[in-house]
């Protein structure tokens, strides 16, 4: 029963033969694009996700559920975090032209919906305060290199004495 839920990429009258694709492998190709938007963070995983993830295993497909309508038209739910201070629309939209494109481009099919689904947004991580140094001056390294004086000094008395220097 696996070979009707495979998707036919061609259906011509003078093929050689039929070619049809797994939804996983549309699922991966839609998780790559959507990572490679700007503005993303990750794609949601669930905990086999993050599972295999600690196990040296990368699912390409996290994020990504790919439906067929009773038309045989496909439609994309993707779940992803954004960075934040991003504008959520833009990168909305750059996600839904970016998939529908890849997927048009690899496999010649075409989405009817993509539907972004925000998941979270996560901050940039910032550096923890050492409290010792919280009123620490940052111009110590602008601060002019000391000059040796007693060197200078000492130079000054031996020729107040006559002596010739070497």
């Amino acid at each position: 029963m696996a070979e009707d839920t495979n998707i036919v990429l061609e259906d011509r009258a003078d093929k050689m033969g039929k070619i049809e694709i797994a939804p996983e492998v549309l699922e991966i190709i839609l998780g790559i694009a959507a990572e490679q938007v700007d503005g993303v963070y990750q794609m949601r995983g669930s905990l086999a996700n993050n599972i295999n993830a600690w196990l040296g295993r990368t699912n390409r497909g996290k994020g990504v559920t790919l439906t067929t309508d009773d038309n045989g038209e496909l439609s994309a739910d993707v779940y992803v975090y954004l960075n934040y201070g991003v504008a959520v629309p833009k990168v909305a939209l750059d996600m839904q032209q970016s998939l529908q494109q890849q997927l048009l481009y690899m496999t010649d099919l075409k989405l009817k919906n993509v539907n972004v689904h925000v998941v979270g947004v996560v901050p940039e991580k910032t550096v923890p305060v050492n409290p010792e140094d919280l009123f620490k001056d940052d111009d110590e390294d602008d601060e002019e290199p000391e000059i040796d004086r007693t060197r200078s000094l000492d130079a000054g008395a031996a020729s107040e004495d006559g002596e010739a220097q070497s």
